[in-house]
Parts: C-alpha cells; structure tokens; sequence
C-alpha cells in the first residue's frame, strides 16, 4: 500500500517519502535580501524531509512584501543560495526554490519608497505589513500596464536561471496567497480590462506566460505550481473559486509539470469549497495537498490517492526530523509564533530532534 513513505517520482526527481516541507517565510536573510550561514543551517536540518520548498524569494528587485526576506536577483544572493543547496544536498536532501513577486503586499518602506504594483488599484485592507518602522497599513498600488508586464515575466525567467545556477533541484513558481500572480487570477483583487482581465483565460494569462519561460529554462519536470484558490489572506476572494481551479487544473496539464501543490483551504475560514476533487478529476500530473494536515490524515489522503504527497509547513519549523516522527508516531515539538519573523537563531534553528529531546 502506497503511505507517506513510499518514495515517488515529481518529474525528474525522485524523493525518498512524500512529507514536504512547505515554503515558510522566516526573515532570516540580511538586509540586502542574501541567504545567510544560519539559513543554510535551518534547511540542511530538515533535510530528511522529501522535498524542501524553500521560502517566497524575491524573482526581481524591488518586490519585498516581508521584511529580510530572500532574493535570487543578485550575484550575491546567488552565492548565498548555494550555501544553502550545498548543505542540504549534503545530508542527502531535495530542494526547489519558491520564485515570487510581492505585487500589491510589497511596501515602500521595504522598497526604498518604490510603490507597489498590482492588477488593480485595490489595497490589502485585513492586514498591516511589518516594515523597519514597525507595521504598518497597506498601501494602494499602482495598475499595472499591459506594456510593463512582459518585464515581470523576463525577471521570472531570470530568477529561474539564477536558481538553477545556485544549485536548487527546480523551483516552485508562486501563484498563492494574494500575491502577485493571484491578484491577477482572482477577481476580487483584478477588476482590469485588456487582455489581463475579464475572463478566467485572461485573468491566468500572466500565470501562464510566466510558467511558459520557467519551463524552458528547467523543463517542466522540474517546475511547480503553488495555488490557494479559497484562501482570503491578503483580502483575496473570488466569485467562483472552483470554476477558477478546475479550469486551471485542464489548462496546466500543457506544461508537464514536476507538480501542483494546492492549498485546500482558507486561512480564515471566510472561503469553503471542495476544491481537491475537480482538480484530482481533471490534473493528470503530481498533486501535493497542504493546510492544516495531522500525520494521520496526511497517510490517509495519501493511502486514498487523494494526493500523491503532502506537504506540512508549521510542524517543519518545530520538527526538524518531522518525517522521522511522523512515521513512528512520536510527539511533536510546538513551534512558537512569536519568533516565526524574529532575526537569529531562537525558534529557527534550535527545536531539538528526538534523540536530543530524550536525552535532555
């Protein structure tokens, strides 16, 4: 039978187990947007997991939405990244990379006073943005025109290469969770005419573009898609969120990707649909599931062939050795909130792992 610890085939990499780590924006990187030496050290310790998503990085400059999060813009961001792709494929690990633009949650106090851009001139309004200056409210962007678009879709491409260049297995293109490229999906933050706008094949157009480029540069099988079509974090909705992902689901099977990572749910319960079957019913590639799984409910979803892997983000920052816990049934650590964004290695790098927890 088929269980979280049956190896499986992602495209052209093949992990040992299907418990991912989710991508998790930690702000560890320096204040130029450089992976750092401690980073290295986090990802290397979560190397068992079966593929690491490595955290939102910035595809370009002058797209932070977080404060110290990473680039892969910068000669020395790619050298940063290396660190990080040499540690973790020393312990034997996988690693794709997350490439993403911020759009409408980018601050110009994060971007020295550049303004956000976006679809549509429609601000964040259920959230503050944490800046140098503490947090702050979010700010109206700027409407993007069509003629600097193609501009956001080279700078993906660019990231791509960068990528492969610092050492990562593939990378995951960021389509979730209210930034750029979902502002463009979903309705209720692209209310835009002109061909980014309007339809669901218009509103996926940037989507699209930006895959067709980072497919040639890794191949298909070495990209991922992450899509959050129910959640409203970042003030996102649609007026039909299934429509949306059943007609993304046929459209992807074009590209031959590594995977589709989708989140089943919302944040903030605001937003509840079924959006799992149609995509089961009509992706034919890899499908990794992730919100709120518990190690029984990931074996089961994975036993059922609801999903071919799961992956687990809050639990991989307190479990290091998560895979390993999982499968003998064994406690997990509680990870802290208050220092999911705080600088240095408290609640980073230092949840022990079972040997060291039962010897303390």
């Amino acid at each position: 039978m088929t269980d979280l610890f049956t190896p499986v085939q992602l495209g052209a990499v093949t992990l040992s187990n299907r418990v991912l780590m989710a991508p998790l924006t930690r702000c560890r990187a320096d204040a130029d947007h450089v992976p750092t030496d401690l980073m290295a050290e986090h990802y290397a310790q979560r190397a068992s997991a079966g593929l690491i998503i490595a955290e939102a990085t910035m595809a370009m400059e002058g797209c932070s939405a977080f404060w110290r999060e990473p680039g892969i813009y910068s000669e020395a961001q790619v050298a940063g990244w290396r660190k990080v792709t040499d540690a973790v494929h020393a312990k034997g690990g996988r690693i794709f990379l997350q490439i993403w633009h911020g759009g409408r949650a980018c601050h110009p106090l994060l971007n020295e006073g550049r303004e956000p851009v976006a679809p549509s001139a429609i601000a964040i309004t259920n959230d503050q943005v944490h800046t140098p200056e503490g947090k702050q409210p979010y700010t109206v962007p700027r409407e993007l025109h069509d003629d600097e678009i193609p501009a956001i879709v080279e700078g993906f491409k660019k990231a791509a290469e960068n990528a492969k260049r610092a050492g990562f297995d593939g990378v995951e293109v960021h389509g979730a969770n209210g930034y750029l490229l979902d502002e463009f999906l979903r309705d209720g933050a692209n209310h835009r005419e002109g061909p980014y706008g309007g339809s669901i094949e218009n509103r996926a157009r940037l989507l699209l573009e930006v895959l067709e480029v980072v497919t040639q540069v890794w191949g298909g099988d070495r990209v991922g898609l992450r899509l959050s079509p129910l959640n409203s974090f970042n003030s996102m909705k649609d007026s039909d969120p299934v429509g949306l992902v059943t007609w993304l689901a046929e459209r992807l099977n074009d590209f031959d990707l590594a995977y589709l990572h989708l989140m089943r749910g919302d944040f903030f319960g605001e937003q509840q649909a079924d959006v799992i079957t149609p995509v089961r019913a009509r992706y034919r590639g890899k499908l990794i599931l992730n919100m709120g799984y518990t190690g029984d409910e990931a074996s089961s979803a994975v036993a059922a062939g609801q999903a071919d892997a799961i992956a687990f983000g809050v639990p991989f920052i307190a479990n290091p050795d998560l895979p390993e816990r999982l499968k003998i049934g064994a406690e997990l650590n509680k990870a802290d909130p208050a220092t999911f964004y705080s600088p240095g290695a408290e609640g980073y790098t230092d949840y022990p792992v079972m040997e060291e927890r039962a010897n303390a």
